[in-house]
């Protein structure tokens, strides 16, 4: 009798354990919920997007040159109200031009501590103003990296540029032709800047690349050749220029994929097709602006990567706190 009572009491705690480790049937919820039940329905559907299988980034362009104090402090609040995945820049985030390595790490220690505020990864990538000299394209090395680079988010990749890839050579030329105009521009000296060197120089406005580089890209598309979506950012429009130091050769592998190219440096936004695909130059983030030209204004830019690229410029002035206020930069 005993054994008989010890097995029952035994059976009885199997059977409670087995119907602990069982799982509760969760009752599924709906996500809309509505009280109108018969007739038409204020509403155009009831079709949900089901999962959330796309990812938003988003893109600042020029503070330098001629910084307007507090625009770039304001874009980095709007940034972190919108909430992207990340940011990227197209370069020119200090003033530079300087040799002076304690004024280029004030000027640097300024931007990376407003950036510090955004809630979100930030990429750099280097303009004319972030990589005048040699000294500056030393201290960019030791404080961020390499000067081009590329990476691939959710099946996207991404090419991040340096339109400032010359031999040190005639970066220097570049260099000493751009403080003598500069020198004219401010009275310092006599001329006409639009009859110096520099001005006449392609790199002053359209850049140019080096063999290394190429190269670079071009191993890193035929490593990723089934991407979903190639972006392509510099700061000057590599793709203005004709020779083996624009943009054409890597065109050309770039040919068969689907890809957009953005880059800033001229104050002032545009968007043209090319080849087939989109490219964009960019307004301002903070730089200086040409109060005669109607698309030189301050915006931040939203990629919305879905299986094609959304892309939105919102204008800094649009982009409201709660009170309807643009927020404060301070």
């Amino acid at each position: 009798m005993k054994t008989n009572l010890l097995f029952f009491l035994a059976l009885l705690a199997l059977i409670g354990c087995k119907q602990n480790i069982e799982p509760a049937v969760k009752k599924e919820v709906s996500k809309f919920v509505h009280d109108v039940n018969t007739g038409p329905k204020p509403w155009t559907s009831e079709t949900f997007e089901p999962t959330e299988d796309d990812f938003t980034f988003a893109i600042i362009s020029d503070l330098n040159g001629g910084e307007r104090a507090g625009v770039y402090a304001t874009a980095v609040q709007q940034l972190n109200m919108l909430d992207p995945t990340f940011v990227l820049s197209v370069g020119d985030l200090i003033d530079g031009g300087t040799e002076d390595k304690e004024q280029l790490a004030k000027e640097w220690d300024s931007f990376d501590d407003r950036t510090a505020k955004l809630n979100m990864p930030f990429f750099h990538l280097g303009g004319n103003h972030d990589l005048t000299n040699p000294t500056m394209r030393e201290f960019w090395k030791n404080r961020f990296g390499p000067r081009y680079y590329h990476f691939v988010y959710e099946d996207v990749l991404f090419l991040m540029m340096d339109s400032e890839d010359y031999e040190e050579e005639r970066m220097m030329e570049i260099y000493q032709a751009r403080a003598k105009a500069l020198k004219i521009i401010d009275g310092e000296i006599e001329g006409t800047y639009e009859e110096s060197e520099y001005y006449h120089m392609p790199e002053r406005s359209i850049g140019g690349m080096s063999q290394a580089q190429l190269d670079y890209f071009t191993d890193v598309l035929e490593t990723n050749p089934n991407v979903k979506w190639t972006f392509v950012l510099m700061h000057k429009p590599l793709w203005m220029r004709e020779d083996k130091k624009g943009l054409g050769p890597l065109e050309e592998v770039l040919a068969d994929r689907e890809y957009t190219v953005i880059n800033g440096h001229f104050h002032s936004f545009s968007n043209q097709t090319r080849k087939g695909h989109s490219y964009t130059i960019l307004g301002t983030t903070g730089g200086s602006q040409n109060p005669q030209d109607s698309m030189a204004f301050d915006h931040v830019s939203l990629v919305r990567m879905a299986k094609k690229p959304v892309i939105t410029h919102l204008k800094m002035e649009g982009i409201l706190n709660e009170q309807g206020n643009v927020p404060s930069g301070q």
